[in-house]
C-alpha cells in the first residue's frame, strides 16, 4: 500500500515537473494623456501608463518610426533592453529613452512578488493610432 502511494506521488511530481511553466501575465497598458503639440505641426504628446503585476511582461515590440519615447519608472523596478544593448533594471524614479526605430526586446517587471508601473511619454505623429507593434526577438 505504501509503495503504491509512493509511486502515485512520484508520478504526480513528474507530471507537475513536466508541465510547461505558466505564462507570465502581460502588462496593462492605458493611454492617460493625448495632446496635439500646438507649436509642432503634425506632432502629439501621448502618455501611456504601463502596469506590471508580479512577474508581468510586455512582448518584444517596436513603436512607430516617428516616435521618441521617454519612460519613467513610477513604482517597483523594470527590466528593459533596447536594441542589442544590455538588459538594465530601472527602479522607481529612474528613466530611459527610446529613439525612433528602436526595438524594445525586453520589458518586464523585475520582481516576481511586487507590482511595477512606468509612464511612457511619446512624441509621435498625431495620426499614429497603433503605438506598439509586436516583433520576434
Amino acid at each position: 500500500m505504501i509503495s503504491r502511494l509512493f509511486f502515485a506521488a512520484a508520478a504526480a511530481a513528474l507530471c507537475i515537473a513536466a508541465a510547461p511553466a505558466p505564462k507570465a501575465p502581460e502588462a496593462k497598458v492605458t493611454m492617460v494623456y493625448d495632446h496635439v503639440l500646438p507649436n509642432v505641426p503634425g506632432k502629439s504628446l501621448k502618455g501611456i501608463l504601463v502596469e506590471y503585476g508580479p512577474g508581468g511582461t510586455s512582448p518584444a515590440h517596436m513603436h512607430p518610426k516617428s516616435a521618441f519615447i521617454y519612460a519613467t519608472v513610477l513604482e517597483g523596478a523594470i527590466r528593459s533592453q533596447v536594441n542589442d544593448g544590455p538588459v538594465k533594471t530601472y527602479r522607481a524614479g529612474e528613466s530611459f529613452s527610446e529613439n525612433p526605430g528602436d526595438r524594445h526586446s525586453v520589458s518586464a517587471n523585475a520582481s516576481a512578488t511586487e507590482p511595477a508601473r512606468l509612464l511612457a511619454v511619446f512624441v509621435v505623429d498625431t495620426n499614429e493610432t497603433n503605438l506598439t507593434t509586436p516583433i520576434d526577438k
